[in-house]
């Protein structure tokens, strides 16, 4: 291949993974925006609202992150059948994800209301914010059923390409909580002053309207008769369910892992009193935000590779997913460089206290070391997701961040009692593991197929 084709190739590519990134990265930023906005709004009220806030939030995402791994396995299906020409049969698939939402926001809400105080009491969190971290653990997972059902319809328009319905329901969601955090928390225009509670009730009404936005754009857009999503009422139909199970559940597990990994730390923090809670809520808050970028080229790279496989483009694919995890890798560089010249003005946006932010500057600074390995496995797991390979990647992340990240970060926090940026070293070693595991993965794979 001559030197102009290869840049010709890497313009088309480029082209090809931003329009379909450029919303998802909207809409994750104004996810990240969301939590960014409860954590800076529930942190005028004081660290204990604030570790609150941190502690639920962290209980509802690793609930939230089972039903996205389930449900995104709706996306690579999506795109094999768009991508061969069949879209008439994608709408069986997002009918069976909706029942599947649906009946996982059961035990969300179960387990919110019965179980979470006794969890809390047993691990044991800080007496001083239990009560309001049960409160607003118990209102934000209300939400479930319209956020499960909106994802659902998400990864349905995702898989075929169309993703500016989802940036724009995003634009949306953040304006919404904004004004219901300012309204419930505050008490303002007349609504009792709710706290910790008022931020989690605010995030599920706004879950249940991004949800009854996308179902009426959904049923009303021409773009959307060819898959035929309402198009007739069926039943639950156990085959379909078990293919997206059966495709969905290692994903799934794959993103608990790493979320959960970062959950539990989050939980070990909070053994540790509110100042260091809110510390570490705010260093994890902000690389969260950064980390939304590449997760939402990971969705594009999954949408990519699974048009080129089902088009039968089989180099083409290969070098859609190796193209994408670069550009992963890259962007995470430069957010490592922004965390260490801007550490200290990124933390003053949260909190004047000057103990609060001495602990958050200093695991900004570690948040700086994993920022590549975060891109680079993120990138490779998307790209895998889009070959339907998904049972390795489950195996290598479980792997990295239980067998090796967690119990370092267990020694360090209630072993040793180190200070939490120590805490931090099993995030830089889990995650540089796992982009070396999933990359040789990746290569392996793709170069099978093609």
């Amino acid at each position: 291949m001559t030197r102009h084709s290869d840049t010709l190739s890497w313009r088309n590519e480029t082209g090809r993974l931003f329009k379909l990134a450029g919303p998802l990265i909207v809409n994750n930023l104004s996810i990240a925006g969301m939590q960014f906005a409860d954590a800076v709004m529930a942190g005028r009220l004081g660290v204990e609202t604030l570790a609150a806030v941190a502690i639920g939030g962290s209980l509802w995402f690793f609930a939230f992150t089972i039903g996205l791994g389930l449900l995104m396995a709706i996306a690579p299906i999506a795109a094999r059948h768009y991508g061969a020409g069949d879209a008439h049969l994608i709408g069986r698939y997002t009918r069976q994800g909706i029942y599947l939402g649906l009946a996982l926001a059961i035990p969300v809400i179960f387990a919110a209301q019965y179980l979470v105080g006794p969890l809390l009491v047993f691990i044991p969190i800080d007496p001083g914010f239990r009560e309001m971290t049960i409160g607003y653990t118990q209102a934000i997972t209300l939400g479930a059923p319209g956020m499960f059902v909106f994802l659902a319809l998400r990864f349905t328009t995702e898989g075929i390409g169309v993703t500016k319905p989802i940036m724009y329901i995003s634009f949306f969601a953040i304006v919404c909580n904004v004004f219901l955090n300012w309204v419930l928390i505050f008490g303002n225009l007349g609504a009792p002053e709710l706290g910790a509670v008022g931020c989690g009730i605010a995030s599920a009404i706004t879950m249940w309207l991004m949800a009854i936005i996308m179902v009426v754009y959904m049923v009303s857009a021409r773009r959307y008769k060819v898959i035929g999503i309402f198009s007739r009422r069926a039943p639950p139909r156990l085959k379909i369910l078990r293919e997206i199970f059966s495709l969905g559940l290692p994903i799934a597990v794959t993103i608990t892992a790493e979320a959960g990994l970062f959950n539990a730390v989050s939980i070990l923090m909070g053994t540790l009193g509110a100042v260091i809670t809110a510390a570490h809520q705010i260093a994890i808050s902000f690389a969260s935000t950064m980390f939304m970028i590449p997760l939402a080229l990971s969705s594009a790279i999954t949408v990519r590779v699974g048009h080129e496989l089902g088009a039968g483009q089989l180099k083409r694919a290969r070098y859609a997913g190796g193209f994408g995890i670069f550009v992963c890798g890259a962007f995470m560089a430069c957010s490592a460089i922004f965390l260490i010249v801007f550490s200290d003005s990124i933390v003053t946006m949260y909190t004047n206290n000057e103990l609060v932010k001495d602990i958050a500057i200093s695991l900004l600074l570690m948040a700086a070391l994993f920022q590549v390995g975060d891109g680079v496995q993120i990138g490779a797991a998307g790209a895998l997701r889009g070959y339907k390979d998904t049972r390795v990647p489950m195996i290598i992340n479980t792997f990295s961040y239980w067998v090796l990240a967690f119990p370092l970060a267990y020694l360090a926090a209630v072993t040793f009692k180190l200070p939490p940026n120590y805490i931090w070293g099993g995030f830089v070693i889990g995650l540089g593991v796992a982009a070396i595991l999933l990359t040789w993965r990746y290569n392996k794979l793709s170069r099978e197929y093609a």
